[in-house]
């Protein structure tokens, strides 16, 4: 249903662009091709010497949008290579169709969660249909520059702290859709959006980094005592498989002095089994 309604929004668009181009490359009127014939008539006369002013060209990368008397031409912009022009008639407007980026200035925003955070970010764009870009818009540049400002402020308005700073390429997918759709009638294709940084105020860091500290204290205190549980149970058995053999424990002695004795040190500490002890004590 959601490609359905953005594929009828897309032909909808579509139609209003045509409807306004056409209504932009009406007829002129009986005064206007009297005046169009009477030029043709000067320049084929004067050809020589009018062929200069009638002979144009624009770049690989460049599109011309012609108006003859304040009405536009064509549907279709001219180029790129040579194009002709009826001199006193005719003007022009030469459209770059590169692909533009520029930075979105910090913007301090409230979240949804209301912390304050200061965000930039950077948008790429380029001009997708030229006449659209001349006639419906005064300076497309311009006013996709502001609309990002805006459309950034509004999409960052709706996402909690912990959203902002980790679905980045959610918010910036979100702001590019939003941008395409508002300046779809302007003739400018969004090409890509991207979030470069979010500054937290300085207590708000101090204060996430003292939490995280703190979380990181709590998990090694359990991991600490999950080790010492773990660890009285492992003597627990070995208690257990010593106390059914004696000898078990005089070979445990030998093992604790032969690692005492690999240290070197000098003073070594012997144990004596008590019933050695009892056998001269009788005496």
């Amino acid at each position: 249903m959601e490609m359905e309604d953005q594929m009828e929004s897309q032909k909808r668009t579509g139609m209003s662009k045509e409807a306004l181009i056409s209504e932009r490359t009406g007829s002129l009127g009986c005064c206007g091709w009297f005046i169009v014939i009477l030029v043709g008539l000067f320049t084929v006369l004067f050809f020589p010497i009018t062929i200069w002013f009638c002979l144009k060209i624009v770049q690989e990368y460049e599109r011309a949008v012609i108006f003859r008397l304040g009405r536009i031409t064509d549907r279709k912009a001219k180029g790129p290579g040579i194009f002709f022009i009826l001199p006193c008639t005719d003007s022009f407007i030469k459209v770059d169709l590169r692909t533009v980026s520029f930075d979105i200035p910090p913007q301090e925003i409230l979240t949804k969660d209301s912390v304050t955070v200061s965000v930039d970010g950077v948008v790429y764009f380029r001009v997708n249909d030229p006449i659209a870009s001349v006639a419906n818009v005064s300076n497309a540049d311009f006013a996709t520059r502001l609309l990002a400002q805006t459309t950034l402020r509004n999409v960052l308005g709706t996402k909690n702290l912990s959203e902002v700073l980790s679905d980045r390429e959610g918010i910036a997918h979100s702001m590019q859709t939003n941008l395409d759709e508002a300046t779809d009638n302007w003739g400018i294709k969004v090409e890509r959006v991207e979030i470069k940084d979010v500054k937290l105020p300085h207590q708000l860091q101090r204060a996430m980094a003292a939490e995280a500290e703190a979380a990181r204290e709590a998990r090694a205190k359990v991991i600490a005592a999950e080790g010492e549980m773990n660890a009285s149970r492992a003597l627990k058995e070995a208690s257990l498989v010593i106390a059914e053999s004696p000898s078990a424990l005089q070979l445990r002695y030998l093992q604790t002095l032969n690692t005492i004795a690999a240290e070197k040190n000098s003073t070594i500490i012997f144990p004596l089994p008590m019933d050695v002890i009892s056998h001269f004590i009788r005496k």
